[in-house]
């Protein structure tokens, strides 16, 4: 009886073993089993197509009169009288200011004695009462004053060579003028803009092609030009070339000193377009990229060349290729290789 209670007790203690042996075991399975699932960046993504895109470029200026006429005196004279005022419309001949007459009636009585003295002489010297010597000192003398007091005369009344608008005055009644003109003059119809062109385009800008021109200061207007004068050499130093640009001036709202941006249209081209949000900069540098979305499912970051830009849309001139599915959104998350899920709309 005792030997057979000892085997029972024996029994049942490798029953309870075995038992929590098994519970063990089956705790530590699920934990063996268990995997790391990888959450994928979500991204949209768009085909890329080829279109025909306009071939446009923009350029800004300030406008100037057609011609600038610097009014003053060919020495430094004293103003009596300033007769024009900045803003003034003038014409062709208009007196502008007068300047102080004495050294012009010391001109004028020497031109008048020259010339009595020249007459005398001449009138003898066709008769042989007269020395040819003598006859040419009286010539080159009259000849002489009559220059001075003429070039006086132009200097002590002063008007414009040209019509336009007065449009500077550096110099108040009484004042001495000297290195600055008394007045600026500008023909302001037509007025003009000065551009700088790349050197790239210069094969595309031609004398006498349209352009578009809209200022700042005429907002929701656009002003038809076209180019008037192309500069045959370009700068070493901004790879540029100057171009004159010419814009119809009738009712003369368009000011000098306006700011003005014009648009080229060289036609158009066939290239690759994507929205805007597409093209990634890359920080630090000017760098631009696109993440194209590949078969395995990974994404691949593509360097790319931008041409024009139309609203929310980008022309691209190099780096990806026509029905590439590139990313438009999530690209934060993303680098080269990285698998992505797709969540299109």
């Amino acid at each position: 009886m005792k030997m057979n209670g000892i085997i029972r007790t024996l029994l049942i203690g490798g029953v309870c073993v075995a038992s929590v042996a098994c519970s063990s075991k089956k705790a530590v399975e699920p934990a063996a089993e268990a995997v790391v699932e990888v959450v994928k960046p979500k991204v949209t993504t768009t085909i890329a197509h080829v279109q025909n895109v306009e071939q446009q470029s923009v350029f800004t200026g300030n406008v100037e009169g057609s011609v600038i006429n610097n009014i003053t005196p060919q020495q430094p004279r004293r103003i009596t009288r300033l007769l024009v005022d900045v803003g003034d419309k003038v014409f062709a001949g208009k007196k502008v200011a007068e300047l102080d007459n004495a050294a012009l009636a010391q001109a004028k009585a020497q031109y008048e004695n020259n010339k009595a003295n020249f007459e005398r002489s001449d009138e003898l010297y066709k008769f042989g009462g007269e020395s040819k010597a003598n006859w040419e000192a009286m010539k080159t003398a009259y000849e002489v004053s009559k220059s001075a007091y003429e070039n006086m005369l132009e200097n002590t009344t002063l008007v414009s060579p040209i019509s336009g608008v007065v449009t500077a005055r550096n110099y108040d009644n009484g004042d001495m003028c000297g290195g600055l003109p008394i007045f600026v003059v500008q023909k302001i119809n037509p007025v003009k803009v000065m551009i700088n062109v790349s050197e790239s385009l210069y094969s595309y800008v031609k004398k006498g092609m349209k352009v578009q021109v809209e200022f700042d200061a005429l907002p929701e207007r656009t002003f038809e030009a076209k180019v008037s004068r192309i500069t045959p050499s370009v700068d070493a130093s901004t790879r540029t070339f100057p171009v004159e640009i010419v814009v119809a001036n009738a009712k003369e709202e368009i000011k000098p000193g306006m700011y003005a941006r014009i648009t080229m249209n060289y036609g158009s081209r066939k290239n690759i377009v994507v929205p805007d949000v597409a093209v990634v900069k890359q920080l630090g540098s000017g760098n631009r990229y696109i993440y194209v979305y590949k078969q395995d499912g990974t994404v691949a970051s593509q360097k790319v060349e931008l041409g024009r830009r139309m609203n929310d849309k980008y022309e691209i001139l190099s780096g990806i290729a026509d029905g590439d599915q590139v990313v438009t959104s999530g690209q934060v998350a993303l680098k080269d290789g990285v698998a992505v899920e797709i969540v299109n709309e």
